[in-house]
């Protein structure tokens, strides 16, 4: 795994990470559930989403990797990541006003799937208007 970024979406982070053996991304769980859900402690919320989604047999809980991340207190730590597709599936199960924007942008990040290398998603990151920091 290499190349940690941090995207913004609708002002708040997502983290992120490219995995250049399998030439996927990943995002961190949790960050997506603070944008879709503006929950105080989404932590928590996923937490509760998590097991309800296994005791559903959810697919979306056996895809999730634990991927170590920056944390906002600068350290690494093991955050529960998901490729584009696990995000899709994530977001169908969050209900939010927020999630059709999403859905329409992770979407179009699909369409970009054959070309995930780094130099290629650059000129996808511009077209879907995806802000680096």
């Amino acid at each position: 795994m290499q190349d940690n970024k941090i995207k913004l979406f609708e002002s708040k982070q997502v983290r992120t990470l490219w995995n250049a053996e399998e030439e996927k991304w990943y995002f961190s769980v949790v960050d997506i559930v603070a944008v879709l859900t503006d929950s105080k402690d989404a932590n928590a919320y996923w937490r509760k989403l998590k097991q309800r989604l296994k005791e559903e047999g959810n697919e979306t809980v056996t895809n999730c990797h634990a991927l170590k991340m920056r944390a906002a207190d600068g350290k690494m730590r093991a955050t529960d990541c998901l490729n584009t597709a696990g995000v899709l599936r994530l977001v169908q199960s969050i209900p939010s006003p927020k999630a059709e924007p999403f859905k329409m942008r992770k979407s179009r990040q699909r369409q970009f799937q054959g070309k995930n290398s780094p130099k290629h998603l650059t000129k996808a990151r511009r077209l879907l208007g995806a802000v680096e920091k």
